[in-house]
């Protein structure tokens, strides 16, 4: 067979229904990690369904414990063909956030899989149960076509923790960095730019998330008897945390800010339209850096966002003055920016602005990180992707949220590929998360795609200095 055949067989795995029927049983599995009574679920989505089906195309897999007490295992797998061939490490996550049963239109159960026109709804059709079923659907129709032999090795790492922050999957790889040693990291998640636009990204933006409390230690008292007399924590909160960001949504702490963009990266996404499909929200104007599109201020810059404030209680309030008040905030953030001293970044600022008695927690953080977007796997990426369905391919220098690349770009050391079979109004994260079958289509024919063509040129660029080709 040739490369017009792979094709034909990943548009057949979509057309006779078998991508759906594998997606609509795993979908089936309420996979929450968010949940602690899911444990069992957890752990036999990763033998019943992971295991079972890699077996089924000749690899060897094992559960490993998860370094962190408490947390479900991860599945490590390898499919060995010949150590002296390019090796390829893959990943998912098999988790999702929790169904919120009763909140998705037309009494739609998150667990069962429901297609209206090109929508699949279910939980996990986007994230990511859809993107690894259709990487997996790929490797199966490659390996048809290549009679078996698919002139690589491949490995895979899945966990069921990334929806919790991925705890345990930097030290597997740490761990088991042996058992995954690779060429090229490889993977699917998150949205394209758009649903139409074929897209490789090529790390991610960072996140640092900081909760600002405020509280006298002085109780709630009657606003009446004691207003004007007694501090406000809301309204003391309420300036410290405008004093962060502008009404115009810019940054004011000077250590969060990113580096300026350099040309390379502007040139990259100097194309690109933000927002326009079904669905998505309505940009706003005059908000953000200003003086930058909204490709640079999404993929190049940094935000800091506001995502909670409490002090009292909205939804029942009572004439009292609040007892303490809370704001939670995510720095999102590019490569360059002194991340790691965020905290005191932050403390410096609201210590100058008077704001000393606003305690800061750090309750999160990932690195930001970026393949060299002239890396030659870039390449050979998006001209395999181009040859396979003829549409020009954007090239994201990183994703705008953040997933746990640094895993595989700096504990393996590995360059980093991911191409997303999802798209921004997908309600990932919310009621009535879906997928599109014209992108899960498109997404098998472009994974088979890759796969032949790694097959046939991965040789040349293989870094041996660095991890060795197919080392086991």
């Amino acid at each position: 067979m040739n490369r017009s055949d792979v094709l034909a067989l990943a548009a057949q795995y979509y057309d006779s229904g078998d991508l759906m029927a594998d997606l609509q049983r795993r979908v089936a599995c309420p996979t929450e990690s968010q949940n602690p009574q899911r444990q069992p679920e957890l752990e036999q989505y990763l033998r019943d369904e992971i295991g079972v089906s890699l077996q089924g195309m000749g690899f060897e897999w094992q559960l490993v414990d998860n370094a962190q007490a408490g947390k479900p295992p991860l599945l490590l797998a390898r499919r060995m063909e010949d150590a002296s061939l390019p090796t390829i490490l893959m990943y998912g996550h098999g988790d999702v956030v929790n169904g919120q049963e009763g909140r998705w239109k037309q009494d739609r159960s998150p667990w069962q899989l429901t297609q209206h026109g090109d929508q699949w709804f279910g939980r996990g059709t986007a994230d990511n149960k859809g993107q690894h079923t259709i990487n997996l659907g790929a490797l199966a129709a490659t390996l048809r076509a290549r009679d078996g032999k698919l002139g690589l090795n491949i490995k895979m790492i899945f966990e069921m923790s990334e929806e919790i922050g991925s705890p345990g999957l930097l030290e597997a790889c740490v761990e088991h960095a042996d058992y995954l040693r690779a060429d090229l990291f490889l993977a699917s998640d998150g949205p394209r730019l758009a649903a139409t636009h074929p897209t490789l990204f090529l790390g991610s933006r960072g996140a640092l998330q900081l909760r600002l409390t405020l509280n006298p230690d002085n109780g709630a008292h009657h606003a009446g008897n004691w207003g004007g007399v007694l501090l406000n924590p809301g309204l003391v909160l309420a300036h410290a945390v405008a004093s962060l960001v502008n009404a115009s949504g810019v940054i004011q702490v000077a250590g969060l800010r990113p580096p300026a963009i350099s040309e390379r990266v502007r040139a990259l996404i100097s194309d690109f339209n933000i927002g326009g499909d079904a669905g998505d929200p309505a940009l706003a104007d005059g908000w953000g850096e200003p003086g930058l599109s909204a490709a640079e201020r999404l993929f190049a810059w940094n935000t800091l966002e506001l995502i909670a404030f409490e002090t009292g209680n909205a939804a029942r309030p009572v004439g009292a003055i609040p007892a303490q008040a809370q704001a939670v905030f995510q720095l999102r953030f590019v490569v360059g920016t002194d991340w790691q001293q965020g905290q005191q970044h932050l403390r410096r600022h609201l210590d100058a602005h008077g704001f000393a008695a606003v305690q800061i927690t750090l309750e999160g953080s990932a690195p930001a990180t970026r393949l060299d977007p002239d890396d030659p796997w870039v390449a050979l990426a998006s001209a395999s992707m181009q040859a396979s369905l003829g549409k020009p391919v954007s090239i994201l220098p990183n994703l705008g949220g953040t997933i746990p690349n640094h895993c595989f770009s700096e504990a393996l050391g590995l360059p980093t590929l991911w191409m997303p079979h999802s798209y921004p109004s997908c309600s990932q994260h919310a009621p009535d998360e879906h997928l599109l079958g014209s992108v899960a289509r498109e997404g098998v024919q472009l994974m088979a795609g890759l796969l032949w063509d790694l097959g046939e040129q991965a040789q040349p660029l293989c870094r041996r200095q660095d991890i060795g080709v197919g080392a086991v």
